[in-house]
């Protein structure tokens, strides 16, 4: 499975930045043109305020209304018809004090309380900011689009200043693989946030590397010292079998059974603590029945005990896609642990194109292991008349999950049944690691 990984650091900082700048200057813009209406309305007003407290002083000392000194104000004295646009207006909005007319007329309107007089100012003749409206909101695009282009260039500039030793130690970790783990990391970094990560990665993998060595030293020392001496006990009891006398037949089997047993878990321990890689090409259907019938004469030391039984249901044209020894390594643990910790008796063996089951007659087990993908993952959860430790389960899954399968747990009847079945997703496989 192939991961792609696109820089998205450095994509989110220029968008941080021109994001910040278009919304400064939009906000700028919208005050800019708020400000010069209000400033112009201001001024209208002002002159209605200045025309009005006239028209009051002059009636005050008892004098006739009087011609505005403006010649954009008009006074309408109580009873005077406005104009038709105006009365239109002044329906619709009876409470406004700044209405709009027809052909592009505008009004600003101040009452003279209370003789009832009103004085009207017609100012689209006097509108400053109207016709040049275009040219502002043109010359204030210009003016964010620059500035949008200037922080697009610096927040490029800073994030890739910023995120290109992140993406360098991101794609230098990515590429390592575990016998050759980069411990030189702090080396290529200065002394910031970086270079700190750095030097803690070139630690761990330090730390790592050591690990993985003392791992292989001793995998490779655990399996000749552990399979030498299983080799010359083996060759042993079959020098003894030649010369048994009738009554040692027996203790001698169970000897043959215990060092096959212990040879069978030695090549599955060491097949878990080996580090393999992902097959180039796909392994070949092999007929399953040749395996199952080599491996029954594999383990006749322990099928020949008194009171076992084993069935076999696997047809002879039934395939499966994964090498012999993972069919061995997998029956073998499963068939020794049916042997050892079950109640005896009759054990079956099925097969069908969907899977492969084996089971015998038990007491149910644990309902954590019934659950869905729950079989073998906790280590330690066992049946209360297992004499075992709980980890038979979790070595078959962790080896069956080594190649790509599942393995599923189910009680049914007063027969407990272990299923390796194919995964859904594809073997698994290193993540390939691509920065875009």
């Amino acid at each position: 499975m192939t991961r792609r990984y696109r820089a998205r650091l450095q994509r989110r900082l220029m968008l941080a930045f021109t994001g910040y700048t278009l919304l400064v200057s939009t906000v700028f813009a919208l005050f800019a043109m708020a400000c010069v209406y209000v400033v112009e309305d201001h001024f209208f007003d002002t002159a209605l305020q200045q025309e009005a407290r006239r028209q009051q002083a002059s009636r005050a000392t008892g004098g006739d209304w009087l011609a505005p000194q403006q010649s954009f104000i008009r006074l309408y004295r109580p009873g005077e018809a406005w104009p038709e646009d105006l009365s239109e207006a002044r329906q619709r909005e009876p409470r406004a004090h700044e209405l709009e007319g027809r052909e592009g007329r505008h009004y600003h309107l101040k009452p003279l309380a209370p003789e009832g007089a009103w004085l009207v100012a017609e100012v689209s003749s006097e509108l400053v900011v109207r016709p040049m409206r275009r040219e502002l909101l043109l010359w204030l695009g210009l003016w964010s689009a620059g500035l949008t282009l200037l922080a697009l260039a610096l927040g490029w500039w800073l994030a890739r200043r910023t995120s290109a030793p992140l993406r360098r130690l991101a794609l230098t970790v990515a590429q390592s693989e575990p016998r050759r783990l980069p411990t030189d990391l702090a080396q290529h970094y200065g002394d910031d946030e970086v270079g700190l990560l750095a030097a803690h990665l070139a630690g761990l993998n330090q730390r790592t590397q050591d690990f993985i060595a003392r791992e292989q030293a001793f995998t490779r020392d655990a399996s000749h010292e552990l399979r030498t001496p299983l080799a010359v006990l083996g060759l042993a009891c079959e020098e003894l079998q030649r010369q048994v006398l009738p009554g040692q037949r027996a203790t001698l089997d169970s000897m043959a059974a215990a060092i096959w047993q212990l040879q069978q878990t030695v090549d599955l321990l060491m097949a878990l603590a080996r580090e393999e890689e992902a097959p180039a090409l796909a392994v070949p259907e092999l007929p399953l029945l040749p395996q199952v019938e080599q491996l029954v004469l594999a383990m006749a030391p322990l099928l020949d005990r008194p009171g076992i039984e084993l069935e076999i249901e696997v047809a002879a044209t039934l395939t499966r896609p994964w090498p012999p020894a993972l069919t061995r390594l997998l029956l073998s643990n499963l068939l020794s642990n049916a042997i050892s910790h079950g109640r005896g008796g009759r054990i079956r063996l099925t097969a069908d194109a969907q899977q492969l089951r084996l089971g015998n007659a038990s007491a149910p087990p644990p309902a954590a292991l019934l659950e869905a993908d729950a079989a073998g993952r906790q280590t330690g959860i066992r049946g209360e008349a297992s004499s075992g430790l709980g980890l038979g389960l979790s070595i078959v899954r962790r080896l069956a999950e080594r190649h790509g399968l599942q393995l599923r747990l189910s009680h049914a009847g007063g027969w407990t049944w272990v299923a390796p079945q194919a995964s859904s997703s594809s073997l698994p496989s290193r993540d390939a690691f691509t920065l875009s």
